[in-house]
C-alpha cells in the first residue's frame, strides 16, 4: 500500500512506501492500486484505502527520515568497489549523464556492465526522458552496442501509462498528451484512447475577438512530458481540459529542469513544459518520474528485490539520489553528467549520496588498482 506524505520544501506530488518489506506474490496490479483521481474499482480495492482528487492539495515528499539522515553525511568517495558490489544484489542506473551523453557512449560502461552481470547483479535501467517508449529505448541501447532487454528498461513514459493502469484509469475517458511519441506508444501498448502529442506541434490559436476554444470534455487525464514542439496551442488544450473537466488528472513524467539533448550542453528539460501548465493551472502535477518512488515500488514488486538491496546509480542529485534514498536504497553518484563535485560538496546541497566517483567506469578501474 502507498501513502502520500507532506513536506514543506516540495510541492510535487510523489508517491512513498509504507514499508520496505518483501514483496508479496501478488500481482503487482493489485500490490499498487492508488485511488489519487476519482475513479476507483469497487471490487479490486478496500475503499479505506481510495483517496479523493481535486482541490486537496497532496505535496510531494522530498525525503523520507532514511533519506534525511543520510543528508546529515558527507558522500564517501568510492575507493573500493567492492565493497559496494558484494553489499547490493541490483543496480538501477539513469540513462542520461551515466550511460551515455545525447547518442555518444560514456567510455568503459560496455566493459562495467559486463562485470556487473559476470557477477550475477541485476541490471535495471531507469530514465526520465518520456520522448521514448521502451521499445525505442531497448533499439537505442543496441545502436550503442549495449545488450538490454526490454524487460530491463523503465522510462517515465511507461511510468505514465503504468500508473493510469494501476488507478484503473476508465476505458471510456481519454488521455491529452502534451509530450512525445514516447508517451504515446506507451499509452497505446496499454489500451487507452490518447491524442495530442506532435501532432499538435503545428497548431495555432487564433486570438481574435470573442474566439473560444473547445476541448474533450471526455478527457480525464492530461500527461505532460518533455516536448520539442511545445506551444501555446498546447498550454491552453491542456489547461481547459485540468480546469474544466471534472476531475481530470494532471500528470508530470518528470520535472527536470535540464536535460542532455547533445553532448555539447545542456538544454531546457520536461519541467519547463510542465511548469508552464502548473502556472495556468494553479495545480500540482502527480510525477510518475524519478524522484517519485512510483517507479521504485513497481520495479520492487516486479522482480521481488528487497530495497535495501538496491544501488542507484545516477549523475543527478535532485532526482537520480534523492529517488534512491526515498526509495531506501544505497545511492551512488557519478560525476559524469550534470552534478559536478562543486555542487555535491556546496554548502547549499543537503543531498548527500552514499558514495561519488567520476563515472561508472571507475568500477574496473578501481579493481585494477587494487589487484
Amino acid at each position: 500500500m502507498l501513502i502520500p506524505k507532506a513536506s514543506a520544501s516540495h510541492s510535487l506530488i510523489a508517491l512513498r512506501p509504507l514499508s520496505s518489506s518483501p514483496p508479496s506474490t501478488t500481482l503487482l496490479s493489485s500490490l499498487l492500486q492508488q485511488k489519487l483521481g476519482a475513479y476507483s474499482s469497487s471490487s479490486s480495492l478496500n475503499p479505506s484505502v481510495r483517496w479523493r482528487h481535486g482541490n486537496q492539495k497532496r505535496r510531494m515528499a522530498s525525503a523520507p527520515a532514511a533519506a534525511a539522515a543520510a543528508a546529515g553525511a558527507s558522500a564517501r568517495k568510492l575507493e573500493n568497489p567492492d565493497e559496494l558490489i558484494d553489499s547490493v544484489e541490483t543496480f538501477i542506473f539513469d540513462c542520461d549523464g551515466v550511460v551515455w551523453k545525447g547518442d555518444k557512449l560514456i567510455a568503459g560502461v560496455p566493459e562495467t556492465l559486463d562485470m556487473l552481470r559476470s557477477k550475477g547483479k541485476r541490471l535495471v535501467f531507469i530514465t526520465n526522458n518520456s520522448t521514448k517508449s521502451r521499445k525505442q529505448y531497448g533499439k537505442k541501447f543496441d545502436t550503442l552496442g549495449l545488450k538490454v532487454s526490454e524487460e530491463e528498461i523503465f522510462a517515465s513514459s511507461f511510468a505514465a501509462a503504468a500508473y493510469l493502469k494501476s488507478i484503473d484509469f476508465p476505458r471510456d475517458k481519454k488521455v491529452y498528451v502534451i509530450g512525445e511519441d514516447g508517451i504515446l506508444k506507451e499509452l497505446e501498448l496499454a489500451g487507452f484512447q490518447y491524442f495530442g502529442g506532435p501532432a499538435d506541434g503545428e497548431k495555432k490559436v487564433e486570438l481574435k475577438p470573442g474566439f473560444l476554444m473547445e476541448h474533450d470534455k471526455d478527457v480525464g487525464a492530461v500527461v505532460v512530458g518533455f516536448d520539442r514542439y511545445f506551444n501555446y496551442y498546447k498550454i491552453q488544450y491542456g489547461t481547459l481540459c485540468i480546469r474544466e473537466n471534472p476531475r481530470c488528472l494532471f500528470i508530470a513524467t518528470n520535472c527536470d529542469a535540464v536535460t542532455h539533448l547533445t553532448d555539447a550542453q545542456e538544454w531546457a528539460g520536461g519541467g519547463s513544459m510542465v511548469g508552464a501548465i502548473r502556472g495556468s493551472t494553479q495545480k500540482e502535477p502527480l510525477v510518475v518520474g524519478k524522484p517519485s518512488t512510483f517507479m521504485m515500488d513497481y520495479l520492487s514488486h516486479k522482480f521481488g528485490i528487497l530495497k535495501s538491496q538496491i544501488c542507484m546509480v545516477g549523475d543527478r542529485l535532485d532526482t537520480d539520489i534523492l529517488f534512491g534514498q526515498n526509495g531506501g536504497c544505497k545511492t551512488l553518484l557519478v560525476l559524469s553528467g550534470v552534478t559536478s563535485l562543486q555542487m555535491l560538496q556546496s554548502q547549499s546541497n543537503s543531498i548527500q549520496p552514499d558514495f561519488y566517483t567520476n563515472k561508472i567506469s571507475d568500477f574496473l578501474r578501481l579493481k585494477a588498482a587494487a589487484v
